[in-house]
Parts: C-alpha cells; sequence; structure tokens
C-alpha cells in the first residue's frame, strides 16, 4: 500500500510541478529525498536520563529509532566537552518519509497553538527547508500524561529542487501551510 502523501505527488504535485516550471525531463522534478528530525537538549548535560526520555519520544513519533548525538566541540562556557551526548536525530527515507511528512501536515501542525502559518524564509538557497517545532505533544503519538520535559526539535526537509523557488512550490504543492508575505 502506497502511501496517501506519494501516491498524491505522482499523481498532482509532480504534472503541477512539470507545468509550472516547464521542465522537458521528467527527472527535473523536485521531490523529497529525506526527512531529518533533531532534537537537542542543554540538560542533556547534566542530566542523561532526559536524553533518553527524548530520543524515545522521537523514536515514538517518527516511527523509527533514533540515534543519539554527542558533541562534536568543547565549549567552556557550557559546560560541554567534545564527545558528550547532546542530542538525538532520526533520518527518514522512504515509505516512513512519506508517512511522517503526512501526519505532520494533516494532524500535528493544526494542533499548533495560534498558529499562522509556517515561516515561509526557513529555505537555505538551494530548495531545502527547516522548521522548528516548540513542542513535541503536538503530535497524537505522544501520551500527554507521561511527558517528563516539553521538548521541541528541528525538522528539515531535503529535496531535490536546485532553488528556493522550487523547494518552495514542492512543499506549497504537498500542503504545507505556509504563511503569506
Amino acid at each position: 500500500m502506497e502511501a496517501r502523501l506519494r501516491q498524491r505527488y505522482h499523481e498532482k504535485v509532480s504534472p503541477a510541478l512539470r507545468e509550472e516550471f516547464s521542465y522537458k525531463n521528467p527527472m527535473q522534478i523536485p521531490r523529497l529525498q529525506k526527512v531529518v528530525v533533531n532534537v537537542s537538549l542543554k540538560e542533556a548535560i547534566t542530566n542523561a536520563k532526559a536524553l533518553d526520555a527524548a530520543a524515545d519520544e522521537l523514536s515514538v513519533i517518527t516511527g523509527q529509532k533514533a540515534i543519539i548525538r554527542k558533541a562534536r566541540t568543547s565549549i567552556a562556557n557550557f559546560k560541554l566537552r567534545e564527545g558528550m551526548p547532546i542530542g538525538a536525530k532520526v533520518t527518514l527515507r522512504g515509505a516512513r518519509m512519506w508517512e511522517f511528512v503526512d501526519r505532520l501536515i494533516a494532524i500535528a501542525i493544526p494542533r499548533i497553538r495560534d498558529f499562522r502559518g509556517l515561516e515561509p524564509n526557513g529555505f537555505d538557497g538551494r530548495g531545502n527547508y527547516s522548521m522548528g517545532i516548540t513542542e513535541q505533544i503536538i503530535f497524537p503519538e505522544i501520551d500527554y500524561d507521561k511527558v517528563q520535559r516539553i521538548t521541541g526539535m528541528n525538522i528539515t526537509f531535503v529535496t531535490t529542487a536546485k532553488t528556493d523557488a522550487e523547494g518552495r512550490a514542492l512543499l506549497k504543492h504537498l500542503g504545507m501551510p505556509f504563511r503569506e508575505q
């Protein structure tokens, strides 16, 4: 069974992008390559269990085991040493990626309090988009009563688009609710 959003991409989004940007070759049409979900905790320096809880929640949200990320450099002002566990990340590809993006757009984003649209300036110049979420409890998979600490996360959508305009058009056609500028 193909994911609902992937099916929509093939049936509606891809032809719309081909017409909008007048691509000659179907391989030029932008598509989602991967989605990276990242959680970073300052509290992890002193409390390792907080990071384990955040990694478990990230695994529940994405449906894939989170890997613990370690600090690359030492920063004395933050009492951080190289090699200390500081965050967790998940890289989603294929069917899991499409399922996650579908749940994010259809269920999680509408549950954000005082939501007025996603920031349209989160593009990096190469068609990739990054957004931040302040609370993990917007995902229905998280049991609010078992949450020890509200944590935020960064979500990066890596696309094959060459420009920000192409990347924005791809995500907008997929259903991302960008704020009007």
